[in-house]
């Protein structure tokens, strides 16, 4: 299928990129690798008057620690070069499983984030390792957490005239662990169900059995990539034992509209987000110390 008309920009710094987007006034979408945006175009599901290229923007690219022990991430970078980036379990185990090897060294990050797709991977782990987001637009720069900047299918909180620029997040506490489990379609590599979870410990307590740092985060499910606080409340403050994990994996789609298509009904994956959250904590209380 073939999009409608656009024009076409590629400006040469990103103050130029904001410049564009604010002169636009809400008719202009921004591209970078063009994984996600270009499909939706040739579908006429979106139909921009101006693409804003980013994709040479060096500026946005990169990714690695921050002085404090967090970790920073560039719009621009994709997801081949996270992972050799990123020495977390989860990370690498949730990025390596995304597309194929053509997409992860085209994907981006920023992309990825922006776009809100229901069955994104990235979402998922980002929501669980905590990560926000800076928006820039001549307006100013503001950081927003992931947790509330997914809105649904395709809507994020992000306005028409900002740009995404990077993604961070702070230290993880003492003894994280972290896993992510998916039930994949066999032929996009797109979760069906996928749950990213991390366990710690926030205020320091080495080797404490007690576990007060809870994160579990769920893709492919709802109209959007979500926390799902019902299963963090119930673990946090317990040890995280097999039976206490079993019983707030029950919970992973307390208040959530869970969705159904031709891959699974609403049935199925309300059963398979329960089974992948039990084996994700499990696997990350494993992990933790």
């Amino acid at each position: 299928m073939i999009p409608a008309a656009f024009s076409y920009q590629r400006p040469s710094s990103l103050e130029e990129a904001v410049a564009a987007l604010a002169a636009a006034d809400g008719s202009a979408k921004v591209i970078a690798g063009g994984h996600s945006l270009l499909p939706l175009m040739k579908l006429r599901l979106a139909d921009p008057a101006t693409l804003i290229d980013i994709g040479r923007l060096s500026e946005l690219r990169g990714a690695g620690p921050t002085a404090d022990g967090g970790f920073e991430i560039g719009a621009l970078t994709t997801y081949a070069e996270v992972l050799a980036a990123t020495e977390l379990t989860i990370a690498r185990e949730c990025i390596a499983g995304i597309g194929d090897v053509q997409v992860r060294n085209r994907g981006t990050i920023g992309g990825a984030l922006s776009h809100c797709d229901p069955a994104s991977d990235l979402a998922a782990l980002a929501l669980a390792l905590d990560y926000s987001v800076v928006l820039r637009s001549a307006r100013g720069e503001r950081t927003v957490p992931l947790d509330g900047f997914f809105r649904g299918t395709f809507v994020t909180g992000m306005a028409p005239d900002e740009i995404l620029v990077k993604a961070v997040r702070g230290p993880l506490p003492t003894g994280s662990g972290g896993a992510y489990r998916k039930l994949a379609q066999p032929a996009s590599g797109y979760p069906i169900v996928g749950v990213a979870a991390v366990l710690g410990h926030r205020h320091g307590v080495f080797g404490s059995s007690e576990i007060d740092h809870v994160r579990v985060a769920v893709t492919g499910v709802a109209e959007a990539p979500y926390r799902a606080k019902a299963v963090e409340d119930a673990l946090t403050g317990t040890d995280c034992s097999p039976d206490k994990i079993a019983a707030a994996a029950q919970r992973a789609i307390e208040g959530v509209a869970v969705g159904s298509d031709i891959h699974a009904d609403a049935a199925y994956r309300s059963a398979m987000a329960v089974v992948l959250t039990r084996q994700a904590l499990e696997a990350a209380r494993a992990r933790s110390s």
